[in-house]
């Protein structure tokens, strides 16, 4: 009796891939991630050999993006952004408006929309809060003040990102 199982393939295949080379990272004395990015790499569509379930994959990917910002929850409250909005939000913005002109500029010279390149340019001002949540945790700084804010300033671009993403279907 065949039966197929991509689900529990693509989870097998990729996080047995993930925990070598993030095993092999750490040993080289590199963050785990790294091994993970790379773990993605292999099994993606991209490179030879296994290579799972795009639509299966595409639903992972959410689904983990959903468990990281759940973690980000987890480590962070509304008390701890109130005590560090003087600092998040005016420098949270700064880099989110460099990073949208910067993409927007190099848009029009590519030949693109305005509106292509405030998309472009927002992609660009995105910032890893889960990777920089991962290194203050292994340096032992999220619950320091610099940690309490580096974390607040990455949460209140992740708003605004929330926010961009909301308004620019709208806006379109």
């Amino acid at each position: 009796m065949p039966h197929e199982t991509p689900l529990v393939a693509l989870l097998a295949g990729g996080l047995v891939l993930a925990f070598i080379l993030g095993s092999m990272a750490h040993r080289l004395r590199l963050s785990p991630l790294v091994g993970y990015l790379l773990a993605g790499v292999v099994v993606g569509p991209f490179t030879p050999g296994f290579v799972g379930d795009l639509a299966i994959a595409a639903q992972l990917a959410e689904i983990g993006v959903i468990l990281l910002m759940f973690g980000v929850g987890l480590h962070f409250s509304l008390d701890d952004l109130r005590a560090v909005r003087r600092i998040a939000f005016p420098w949270a913005m700064l880099p989110i408006a460099f990073g949208t002109l910067l993409g927007w500029g190099l848009a029009l010279g590519m030949g693109w929309s305005s509106w292509q390149g405030v998309v472009f340019g927002l992609a660009l001002s995105v910032a890893s809060t889960v990777v920089l949540l991962r290194a203050l945790e292994d340096h032992r700084l999220v619950d320091t003040a610099r940690g309490k804010t580096a974390i607040g300033w990455l949460i209140v671009e992740d708003l605004v990102m929330v926010l961009a993403l909301v308004l620019l279907p709208v806006l379109a």
